[in-house]
């Protein structure tokens, strides 16, 4: 790919016309690397290196570039001068699910920090998959992806999922709302999807309710009106992997 072309890839329409995007810093090289072991398709990812990392040892192809042309291609603001071009993966589908695995539905998600942070513990868990709905960040922002700390790689991920395809889906779906049950009762990890709204206005009431989604509260004792996003989906993830 030109270099050129590849620092258009900071923006969403040029990763969706290319079919890359970008993974910068050598934390996230490293687990590119251990992903692409059982992943095929990372193998086709490109690594761009400036001098001081011409001694990268790597399966993938290596291209050297100048400080000066990393900075260009870098989404930071101070580049580690490593990065990688990755091609988009096929997204999943419903088809894909596997037994026994949960989904996490994001309903227009908007923060960048949130969803890596999510998908991070979602892979710490394992045996879940990521949906979102229309209108959330791309998963592929280049924020998302140094937030996931590599679980970009290990989440399945569905994107332009809509709110309403869940009940055809799903047979029981769960919410988080003030006046639910605890997270400690019984039912809560019989359900196989677990819904959660944008970070502002959450869900809309009548879509809960077409959906018929159970209401599950989590207790605190401060004196602030919510939790953050990811918080909650940490919370959430931690309770039903909890026997």
């Amino acid at each position: 790919m030109k270099l050129d072309d590849i620092k258009k890839l900071h923006q969403k329409k040029y990763r969706q016309a290319f079919g890359h995007y970008l993974v910068e810093g050598e934390h996230l090289v490293l687990e590119l690397q251990k992903a692409a072991v059982r992943q095929p398709a990372l193998r086709q990812a490109e690594l761009y290196v400036t001098p001081a990392h011409a001694g990268w040892q790597s399966p993938l192809r290596i291209h050297p570039v100048s400080e000066r042309q990393m900075a260009q291609l870098a989404d930071t603001r101070t580049p580690q001068g490593i990065l990688a071009v990755v091609p988009l993966p096929r997204l999943a589908a419903a088809r894909d699910t596997e037994a026994g695995e949960k989904a996490i539905y994001l309903y227009e998600v908007q923060d960048p920090g949130n969803l890596g942070t999510i998908l991070r513990t979602l892979a710490w868990f394992g045996g879940f998959r990521c949906l979102l709905s229309p209108g959330s960040v791309d998963p592929y922002n280049p924020k998302v992806v140094r937030a996931s700390m590599g679980a970009i790689f290990h989440v399945p991920l569905e994107t332009e999922v809509p709110l309403a395809d869940l009940a055809a889906r799903y047979f029981s779906i769960a919410c988080l709302d003030l006046n639910g049950d605890r997270l400690t009762a019984p039912g809560f990890q019989q359900h196989d999807c677990y819904l959660f709204g944008n970070e502002a206005r959450g869900v809309p009431t009548e879509a809960l309710q077409r959906l018929g989604a159970t209401p599950y509260t989590i207790n605190g004792k401060g004196e602030i009106e919510s939790l953050n996003l990811a918080s909650a989906v940490n919370i959430c993830a931690y309770e039903l992997n909890r026997s």
